[in-house]
């Protein structure tokens, strides 16, 4: 593999915080907002179903704007990282592998993965292209920013719909990756198997991919 990209959330950032923040937002116990998390996940449906079921006919735009607003907006910091993800990336990037970040995250998100000084060629976001995954046109994108044919680029991710899926589709590599809700979920998943090239547990085992070509 040439470049390796990575997706952001449950990849290389937990969402603990995220929607624990939203639960306390809400005024709702976290736990309960979490279990929601999980009961949409396991439907297959969209994580932010979950405020919807917390609070019925919320304007989730709205709510992020005012959360913004009054100072309890987004935030992300080193203890937000998973713990491989430093020594993964620099032992990828030390071996002459091309390190991208590309995430369906805000813009700000991408402001503050930026800040921590990853160990990667590029950082970017969904809301930063102004395209977000699945669309075909996002990892139209990753290929531009790889700047190496598809075959020779790998993208992992949690997500089967979101990361393997149309990553295959576009032609990439794949690794599907055992963490956070949608990757535990749907690891041994039959269509997850066939779709990914690779299935791991740690981004440190990217660097045994790289090492056998």
């Amino acid at each position: 593999m040439e470049t390796i990209v990575c997706d952001a959330g449950e990849t290389l950032v937990r969402d603990d915080r995220y929607w624990a923040c939203w639960a306390d937002w809400l005024r709702v116990p976290r736990h309960t907002l979490s279990a929601l998390v999980g009961a949409v996940v396991a439907q297959g449906g969209d994580a932010a179903e979950a405020l919807r079921l917390a609070r019925p006919g919320i304007d989730v735009a709205a709510e992020w704007r005012a959360r913004e607003a009054a100072g309890q907006g987004e935030q992300l910091d080193e203890s937000d990282l998973y713990e491989d993800v430093r020594p993964a990336l620099s032992a990828l990037r030390a071996r002459g592998v091309r390190v991208i970040v590309a995430g369906n995250q805000s813009a700000r998100a991408g402001e503050m993965l930026r800040r921590l000084r990853l160990p990667a060629d590029l950082v970017v976001m969904s809301g930063e292209w102004g395209v977000a995954k699945p669309q075909p046109e996002f990892f139209a994108r990753v290929l531009h920013a790889a700047r190496t044919p598809a075959e020779r680029t790998l993208y992992v991710g949690d997500h089967p719909v979101n990361d393997v899926f149309p990553a295959k589709a576009a032609g990439l590599r794949t690794a599907h990756i055992r963490r956070g809700p949608w990757g535990h979920l749907w690891a041994d998943d039959p269509k997850v198997v066939a779709a990914a090239d690779w299935r791991i547990e740690r981004l440190t085992e990217l660097i045994g991919i790289v090492d056998d070509g």
